[in-house]
């Protein structure tokens, strides 16, 4: 494993912080100062930082599930339903899923075993973009269009969406398909924006999270996150 990445998951800071504490002869090697973020080390090498030994520390995964209906987002059940953990029976290791996507929502869902990041994915305060195509009854028209777009009332807490898009209607079966851009994350939010406007939902997927998308990626699988879009979901989350 790279330094700068050991250095990052011991907790002793983000892989760009990691990689200027390198940088400025902080960071020693089985004794000798190492200056390259680069290097290949493992859990046999002492490693220090400003003379303190960095302990190893479990392999932080993170993991993008394009998730099916019918799969709850959480570790277990106590009604033994099927959690969004069973489609990922290979993976041994504890993880559980950032945020949460209904049961019969589908779409993105990220999973990881990193709880400082998933809690600031998850923090209305650092602002995370998702974006939901919604299936809606009805064809809205501009006064409830302009009615969701200034913000409704659910449960008691006024939600503002960030943008609101209208992607096609039906005339014939009378149904519409919005999407919708948040960056607060309160429990059936946006069945219950559309349903204050009389336009219930009746088919809901996540197809952005924090920009990363399930595109290409079959409904039930997943696959690990690149070193690439850790680092942006660090970035995002200023970690």
């Amino acid at each position: 494993m790279r330094l700068a990445k050991y250095l990052a998951q011991a907790g002793v800071a983000s892989r760009r912080a990691a990689e200027e504490i390198i940088a400025e002869g902080r960071v020693k090697v089985n004794g000798l100062v190492e200056l390259k973020p680069q290097v290949s080390v493992t859990d046999d090498d002492i490693i220090t930082v400003n003379g303190k030994r960095i302990e190893p520390q479990e392999e932080k995964l993170y993991f993008l599930l394009n998730k099916p209906p019918g799969y709850l987002s959480t570790v277990r059940d106590t009604h033994k339903r099927q959690t969004v953990l069973d489609l990922l029976k290979d993976q041994q290791s504890r993880l559980f899923p950032v945020g949460r996507l209904d049961s019969d929502t589908s779409g993105v869902l990220l999973l990881t075993n990193d709880g400082k990041l998933a809690y600031r994915l998850t923090h209305p305060r650092y602002g995370i973009k998702k974006i939901y195509r919604a299936g809606i009854k009805g064809i809205p028209g501009k006064k409830a269009l302009d009615r969701l777009k200034n913000g409704v009332e659910v449960d008691g807490n006024r939600c503002v969406p960030d943008a609101v898009k209208v992607l096609k209607t039906d005339q014939e079966k009378m149904c519409s398909q919005l999407q919708i851009t948040l960056t607060e994350g309160r429990k059936r939010q946006v069945k219950k924006m559309l349903a204050a406007i009389n336009h219930p939902v009746y088919e809901l997927e996540r197809i952005n999270f924090a920009g990363l998308t399930a595109v290409s990626l079959p409904r039930g699988s997943f696959r690990p996150l690149s070193e690439k879009e850790v680092e942006h979901l660090y970035r995002l989350a200023k970690l």
